[in-house]
């Protein structure tokens, strides 16, 4: 076979290969974290790195679910406590200790320079450990999206990240 007979072959494998790859459903993936008791799926598509809760600078005149700025790697993201912006639990006082908390910084193709403040990371999931849950009929802002029951019958919130970021409530951070 000569060499470019065998670059045509090769050629031909890797197109079909690539288009075998698009047309393939792609598993579902999620980073689990919980909130004031509360379980929720962030897909890691939207999830960028986490990161342990350090300074935070606190900003006068915001909403109190809006911890303030904190610099993550040389950038400037304002930082959200997300059970308080949930209403899963009123705001707790900065000097709250924090030992399990992280900050979840969103991914930086959602251009939103935010961080959301955790309680605590319960690990990844993936589509063969959830099953899709039937709808409660309790109304749930535009950000949420389906509920999953994992294989202990623990229900999850699953929050879309690019969703969050242009909700104009978690915009509004002027009190």
């Amino acid at each position: 076979m000569s060499k470019r007979d065998a670059l045509r072959e090769l050629q031909s494998r890797l197109a079909e290969r690539l288009q075998l790859a698009r047309t393939e459903a792609r598993p579902m993936s999620w980073l689990a974290v919980e909130c004031a008791g509360t379980g929720l799926l962030v897909p890691l598509a939207g999830a960028g790195e986490i990161f342990s809760v350090g300074s935070v600078l606190p900003v006068p005149h915001t909403q109190p679910w809006f911890v303030g700025v904190a610099n993550l790697r040389g950038g400037l993201h304002g930082v959200v406590d997300l059970a308080a912006f949930l209403g899963l639990r009123p705001p707790q006082p900065t000097d709250t200790p924090r030992d399990q908390s992280r900050l979840l910084a969103l991914n930086a193709s959602l251009a939103a320079h935010s961080a959301l403040l955790v309680d605590r990371l319960a690990g990844l999931r993936s589509g063969d450990q959830l099953a899709p849950e039937a709808d409660d009929g309790e109304q749930r802002p535009p950000f949420a999206r389906g509920l999953w029951r994992d294989t202990e019958g623990r229900i999850w919130q699953e929050i879309d990240l690019a969703a969050l970021a242009r909700n104009e409530q978690f915009l509004a951070i002027a009190a």
